[in-house]
């Protein structure tokens, strides 16, 4: 059997043909392929303003910076969540706040968030990141009516969620429509839900924002007082960096956004299966619930063990995995856990941050996984439970 990663990308003839032509054309930087890419995304998630940048990791970057988060600013962010927000909320010199989790869905709830701010006498909030953590876009108007409430700049992490949906109203919405926060990011990392081989996103419907997003995506760099006999001058409003997509880059994107409804379906697809499957080993497992009002990104099938049942623990059982050649992983550490973060733990006991991190595993999960394969990895977990069941 080959190896099963936990995560891969997908790409067709269609997207090297994009490629091929990005490369034919004069600019293959800064030319045709980031505007098409950038108008097709705010067609697609019905958004007024979308940026793309070199990384998620840039995204968020781009989007704390754009809001002018500084030195001693309070942020308040998941403990279960990629490093890529406390890092960039460190590098910024703000003041970091770790918000616990919900067990089940490993994100950050209303009622987390309200108890961090209570429990930290949080008055002046500059802004939070939210996470939807395996693509679920939970809790997205709740989280809106807290942002109305104390006044911060809501971030939405969507790096998971490129292609779900959250329903309000009797109307549906896109993740990263920013119609309930005022900036989403995305990665287009190859194991998201589409790919630019390394890329991100920015969303947003704030112009003012958009006009700085744009200003720091490339060096603080402004050109808008060109003359047509002096194109080589322009002006540095903002010290930056260079945060930009090549046109090699989009154009795969662009490509591959044309399949992201095909690809969340069939991730989807793949998820319910997995559920379905596991069900008979409930007694060890607990499978996340796909709820009726959110269409789901599936970019994680994550799943919570009881150890307590086993004579082994996490690691041990992803050795067993491994030795099948089964690649699973771990969505994440909590950031209080590592060395320059462990200041963060200070009150906050993390419950559910710390059960999460021993219980959860992300098993296998892409747009063409057969069925064959998820059924011999739904075994193969079967088979080691059984064997090593109390």
């Amino acid at each position: 059997m080959k190896n099963i990663f936990y995560n891969k990308q997908y790409l067709d003839s269609g997207d090297f043909s994009e490629v091929l032509n990005s490369m034919k054309q004069k600019l293959i930087t800064t030319g045709p392929y980031i505007d098409k890419l950038e108008k097709s995304i705010q067609r697609k998630l019905d958004v007024k303003y979308a940026l793309t940048c070199s990384s998620g990791t840039s995204a968020i970057f781009l989007a704390l910076k754009s809001i002018d988060l500084k030195k001693n600013d309070v942020i308040i962010m998941p403990a279960i969540n990629f490093i890529a927000s406390a890092n960039a909320a460190t590098i910024l010199g703000a003041k970091i706040y770790l918000a616990d989790i919900d067990y089940e869905s490993g994100q950050m709830t209303p009622s987390t968030l309200n108890k961090c701010i209570q429990n930290n006498k949080l008055k002046k909030i500059k802004a939070v990141v939210t996470m939807y953590l395996g693509g679920r876009p939970n809790n997205a108007i709740e989280f809106y009516k807290i942002k109305k409430r104390y006044k911060f700049k809501l971030i939405e992490d969507s790096c998971h969620a490129l292609g779900a949906r959250y329903h309000h109203n009797k109307k549906d919405y896109m993740v990263g429509c920013s119609k309930h926060c005022d900036i989403s990011t995305f990665s287009l990392h190859p194991v998201k839900s589409i790919t630019a081989g390394e890329g991100g996103i920015i969303t947003t419907n704030n112009l003012s924002i958009f006009k700085r997003l744009k200003i720091l995506r490339s060096h603080g760099m402004d050109r808008s007082n060109n003359v047509k006999n002096k194109y080589w001058n322009y002006d540095i409003l903002l010290p930056s960096l260079n945060f930009r997509l090549s046109d090699i880059n989009a154009a795969l994107a662009y490509s591959q956004l044309k399949k992201l409804d095909k690809f969340i379906k069939n991730r989807n697809e793949s998820a319910h299966l997995y559920c379905e499957k596991l069900r008979e080993l409930n007694n060890y497992i607990t499978t996340t619930t796909l709820e009726k009002k959110i269409t789901s990104a599936c970019h994680l099938m994550v799943i919570l063990i009881n150890f307590k049942k086993l004579k082994i623990d996490k690691d041990k059982l992803i050795k067993l995995l491994i030795n099948k050649k089964i690649y699973c992983q771990y969505h994440y550490i909590p950031i209080y856990k590592f060395s320059i973060y462990k200041h963060l733990k200070n009150k906050e006991k993390f419950i559910n941050s710390e059960k999460f991190y021993h219980n959860a595993l992300s098993l296998p999960l892409y747009y063409d996984m057969s069925q064959k394969i998820l059924l011999t990895i739904v075994s193969e977990i079967k088979k080691i439970l059984t064997k090593y069941g109390k």
